[in-house]
């Protein structure tokens, strides 16, 4: 990754237009070739950015930038289409790069991995019959987390999250539409499973076909039994 500080302008050209005007932001180049330019704030989105397939290439300022003060140019242009990324830099504070090395990928924090351990070991809280296929299925956009059959030897797609909400049914969905092309797998039902599953992402689902189950995360370990409460 080279991580580029610099006074700079930019503009952005193809299906919209847009203009930075001159200031103080940090410039990303990864590995897949994608270009970010943050500024100092507004969390992690940048302000704008050119995502791959895409190539760079440093070029010499045109007479009129170069009285502008620009002392160099990034040009970014997107392999697919006409966008194209023009960079104007006035001055470089700090440019280094840095090999970040193979990345292991997101590892799901404690509580969420221990749902999926414990609901893949106790399957059947889902309904009677269900029989599990295997954890972390892979599949060409990511793994499902769970992949089960119901009672009637059907294939269930389980996606599981700590608190649910409409990015889990959607992410979700897309599993769905692609184990469905699977004539091994179809037909694939969902099942989406949390601990709080928000209003939106209940209804979303569920007018989508996927079934809504609210995992107990106590009674799953074995720390609480909900059928012997009084309350």
């Amino acid at each position: 990754m080279r991580v580029v500080i610099a006074r700079c302008s930019v503009d952005y050209e193809g299906r919209l237009q847009a203009h930075l005007p001159l200031a103080t932001r940090l410039l990303m180049v990864k590995a897949d070739g994608s270009v970010l330019v943050h500024s100092d704030g507004g969390s992690y989105k940048p302000l704008n950015w050119m995502s791959p397939p895409c190539s760079m290439a440093e070029v010499e300022p045109t007479e009129d930038e170069t009285d502008e003060g620009v002392v160099g140019c990034w040009v970014v242009q997107h392999a697919k289409s006409e966008d194209r990324l023009r960079v104007r830099l006035h001055e470089v504070l700090h440019d280094s790069s840095h090999d970040l090395g193979v990345d292991p990928g997101l590892v799901k924090d404690g509580v969420e991995a221990q749902l999926q351990a414990l609901l893949a070991e106790h399957i059947h809280t889902l309904g009677e019959g269900y029989s599990l296929i295997r954890r972390e299925y892979m599949t060409a956009i990511g793994p499902v987390d769970i992949m089960c059959r119901d009672a009637g030897g059907q294939t269930v797609a389980v996606e599981l999250k700590r608190r649910g909400d409409i990015d889990g049914v959607e992410q979700l969905t897309r599993y769905l539409e692609l184990l469905n092309r699977d004539p091994h797998l179809a037909p694939v039902t969902g099942v989406f499973a949390a601990q709080l599953i928000k209003p939106q992402a209940r209804v979303l689902a569920e007018d989508r076909g996927i079934r809504c189950v609210t995992l107990d995360y106590e009674a799953l370990k074995g720390m609480d039994d909900a059928d012997s409460r009084l309350f």
